[in-house]
């Protein structure tokens, strides 16, 4: 008998992920537990998300309250988060403290209620589908200068905490920003600032709407451009997008080729490259700080 290679993903799922640059694993999250945590969420802002009378502002970025281990609350997301980045030994257990707009504190092994809720973000405006017009395209990670091999923002993931229909505020991805945002790195060894990506997007022709339902897990490559998007439903949209730190910078240049993890073949198949022996040109410049590391 054949042994499977990934613990959670199934091999389309892992081919989808090399191709397209994300994954989405259905119901990671029990919705009883999404639920409970949105409900006491909405008790925290004061608001009912049944009467849009009590909605004081289109799109709210929370603090933490509740904190849980990813792999008690949801296994299976933990299980193809380590079958992404070639296993748990590889992600960094350390708390730290950013400096970032909308959070400042990530433990990779933690989801929490930092919920970025969208009430009515742009309802008002007219519907742009996902397309380079839609606007606000970024790749995360405000708090490092970028390098292709970086470690800080190793993945970018999206828990849905409540249904997400067409027009309901769900993230546009452009899946074949993967490749335009690796290249621009290999040529700039120096690194990149953050915010230095969304010209990019103009060389961008796939587009995608991630619509899902509560307790949806999708984990997407860090090169993935992607963009909030207006919610339209008329229904508060709740997600997350706790990031994944690793303990060391990707290596793009194993000498056994068994031994690249899923990430690193996937930023390798978008150079088109086997190996590729990146050395960074600066200082990585990390903003955070470490607790109990």
């Amino acid at each position: 008998m054949t042994r499977a290679r990934y613990s959670t993903l199934s091999e389309e799922q892992a081919q989808h992920f090399l191709d397209k640059g994300y994954v989405v694993i259905k119901g990671c999250l029990s919705r009883d537990v999404a639920a409970k945590w949105s409900s006491y969420a909405f008790e925290r802002l004061g608001c009912d998300p049944e009467d849009p009378a009590t909605w004081r502002e289109e799109i709210v970025w929370m603090n933490r309250e509740h904190v849980a281990r990813v792999e008690s609350l949801a296994p299976r997301a933990w299980g193809a988060i380590c079958d992404v980045v070639g296993g748990e030994d590889r992600i960094d257990d350390r708390v730290m403290q950013i400096e970032s707009k909308h959070f400042t504190t990530i433990n990779s092994f933690e989801w929490s209620d930092a919920f970025i809720v969208n009430f009515r973000r742009g309802a008002d405006e007219v519907w742009v589908p996902p397309s380079a017009a839609a606007g606000g395209w970024h790749k995360d990670g405000s708090f490092f200068r970028h390098f292709l091999d970086s470690r800080e923002q190793a993945l970018l993931t999206v828990v849905y905490w409540s249904d997400v229909a067409h027009k309901g505020g769900g993230t546009f991805i452009a899946p074949d920003s993967i490749k335009h945002v690796a290249r621009f790195l290999r040529d700039h060894p120096e690194g990149v600032e953050p915010g230095g990506f969304g010209h990019l997007i103009e060389s961008c022709s796939e587009f995608v709407e991630l619509t899902g339902e509560a307790g949806d897990f999708i984990i997407l490559h860090p090169f993935m451009l992607h963009a909030s998007s207006n919610n339209h439903s008329g229904r508060v949209r709740v997600m997350s997008n706790p990031p994944i730190v690793l303990k060391e910078p990707l290596n793009l240049n194993r000498s056994d080729p068994e031994t690249f993890s899923l990430l690193e073949r996937a930023t390798l198949q978008a150079l088109g490259l086997k190996r590729f022996d990146f050395k960074p040109a600066a200082p990585r410049d990390e903003r955070w700080t470490v607790f109990g590391g």
